[in-house]
């Protein structure tokens, strides 16, 4: 197996028709508290991890301002500001916080608008080069929602607009208001939900980001990884975003980590070449 951890072996996807970026990306998630809330119990250990992710080769990080909420945005801009040139810096709008796990939508354009000024001046930057609606509120009529976003699109705030969550009805009806340039959905070897989805994601060429991509899975889905754990001298984590990777050639995982190591660790999925039999057991598993 190559020792040599780079994001460049991950191959490239592009966003938008003019972003190109490592098909391995890093989710910032998990480097604020406990229940996404709060700081870090460990600042420095977070900084560390920012700062590998770029030593690693990632040019892709995810967050959201709802991250801490805040505190994602604001360890991303103090560990790696000023940022390097391919960096691209997604992040999301459209959810509040009201306390730790606890996450109530709002689309209200207003409300985005908070959400974007705050997410600019935190990230340091004049404009998001991929701003993604965190959810469709059923409390908002889209159209404005939506309509709020690309307003900020043609003023120079946001450069593509995605959304996460949203089945193909709801991307084919956002695609009246904007056009959709990322999904990022639930998505992983036990949860197959946005299968069709998916299947629009790789239809169109627009970038699938699957969020919760390590999934500890369903007990059939471990037997089957527990089972290729030795052939491929990895852990079933491994296997599992191995999979995702050579699951579609849209897809563009963003396994998140508080832990440098662990982002290491994760990193060590490209190096496996799933056989066609065990792709093909991992794709019939659920």
């Amino acid at each position: 197996m190559d020792t040599i951890l780079n994001a460049s072996k991950s191959g490239n996807i592009t966003l938008g028709g003019d972003l190109t970026v490592h098909r391995f990306g890093y989710g910032a998630m998990r480097i604020t508290g406990e229940g996404i809330w709060g700081p870090p119990k460990d600042h420095g250990s977070a900084l560390k991890v920012l700062k590998k992710a770029i030593d690693l080769g990632i040019n892709f990080i995810d967050t959201a301002d709802s991250y801490g909420p805040y505190v994602s945005e604001e360890l991303i801009a103090e560990a790696l500001y000023p940022y390097p040139k391919d960096l691209i810096i997604a992040t999301k709008g459209g959810l509040e916080r009201t306390g730790p796990n606890q996450w109530p939508v709002n689309g209200h354009p207003s409300h985005l608008k908070e959400a974007l000024e705050g997410s600019l001046k935190r990230l340091k930057l004049e404009r998001i080069d991929l701003y993604q609606l965190h959810r469709l509120d059923p409390k908002v009529p889209m159209g404005e929602s939506l309509g709020f976003l690309k307003e900020m699109q043609t003023k120079g705030l946001i450069r593509h607009i995605g959304l996460s969550e949203v089945s193909v009805e709801e991307i084919e009806a956002a695609s009246q208001y904007i056009k959709v340039e990322s999904v990022q959905n639930m998505y992983n070897l036990s949860e197959r939900k946005w299968d069709k989805t998916l299947a629009w994601c790789e239809r169109n060429k627009v970038p699938f980001i699957p969020w919760y991509p390590l999934s500890a899975g369903k007990d059939h889905a471990n037997e089957v990884l527990k089972t290729l754990e030795t052939k491929y001298s990895a852990s079933s984590y491994q296997i599992a975003l191995a999979w995702l990777l050579q699951h579609s050639p849209i897809m563009l995982p963003i396994a998140g980590t508080s832990s440098a190591q662990h982002l290491e660790d994760n990193m060590r999925a490209l190096d496996i070449h799933l056989s066609p039999e065990d792709l093909e057991k991992l794709d019939t598993v659920v």
